[in-house]
């Protein structure tokens, strides 16, 4: 199996409602296989989700997002040592779920939904993915506009690190997401995969969160579980701009893009 450079983030979404897997891995004794499996067709991190964060999603109760994650980080902690990250945009999840085993925070919010996230954030060492999204998941998709779609989330994330790195973050911590799919239009997406280049200019690490999304089914007709080849493609692509996290849902198809794409631009 050939060494791949950019890294595997395999989405463990522990929903009933999740846009593609909702309702798929909803027992302790199913998400932890599915993690066993996403780790043996190459994921380098698992990332738990227990709130669903599709277009006009209800928010979760804290309780009943504890109740679904933190038993599954435990769970798969006590058999693989790969890192952890927990998808959540409150602090006592985060908090929890660092306790019980996992190694990053990822919130889409940018820190900006629960006032203690920072805290949290400077309580641990742990690596940091903020998120870019125009609105919340009840209303994202609601007429977005943007003045220009690159410069405002880069505009948005130069302030979010400026006051992360004010509040005792230090920046190596922080990875940035421009949020694929959250209040944004195909033609937005498609902007952001054609200048992923740019976000290199912050300095950051850079992940890329476009498996299955909507805007893959508006080029292509197909369904959400249908759209692992087209999610594929893009991760190849992405390959040039040197992206350093790709969160897939499925980690094979993926792998075996990167693998193509990273020979024919070893120097990318």
């Amino acid at each position: 199996m050939r060494t791949i450079r950019t890294r595997i983030m395999g989405i463990l979404n522990v929903t009933p409602d999740s846009f593609s897997d909702g309702g798929s891995f909803d027992s302790i004794d199913k998400a932890v296989h599915h993690a066993t499996e996403l780790i043996e067709a190459g994921a380098d991190i698992l990332d738990v989700g227990g709130e669903s964060t599709r277009p006009y999603a209800e928010p979760v109760s804290l309780q009943d997002e504890l109740a679904r994650t933190i038993p599954v980080i435990k769970a798969v902690r006590e058999l693989h040592s790969t890192p952890i990250s927990i998808d959540t945009t409150k602090a006592e999840v985060a908090r929890q779920a660092l306790a019980a085993g996992a190694n990053i925070i990822n919130d889409i919010s940018a820190l900006n939904h629960d006032p203690e996230m920072i805290e949290v954030v400077q309580e641990t060492d742990a690596p940091v993915v903020i998120m870019h999204m125009q609105g919340t998941p009840a209303d994202m998709q609601d007429r977005p506009e943007y003045q220009d779609i690159i410069s405002d989330i880069l505009t948005f994330f130069e302030k979010r690190i400026e006051w992360m790195v004010a509040n005792n973050v230090d920046r190596k911590r922080i990875i940035v997401d421009p949020g694929i799919g959250f209040g944004k239009t195909l033609s937005h997406n498609l902007a952001i995969i054609r200048h992923l280049d740019r976000f290199r200019t912050l300095g950051q690490q850079v992940l890329l969160g476009h498996s299955r999304k909507s805007f893959l089914g508006l080029l292509t007709g197909m369904e959400a579980e249908q759209r692992d080849l087209s999610t594929a493609v893009v991760s190849a692509l992405a390959v040039q701009s040197r992206i350093d996290i790709i969160r897939v849902h499925n980690v094979e198809a993926t792998r075996q893009a990167l693998q193509i794409a990273e020979a024919i631009h070893p120097e990318q």
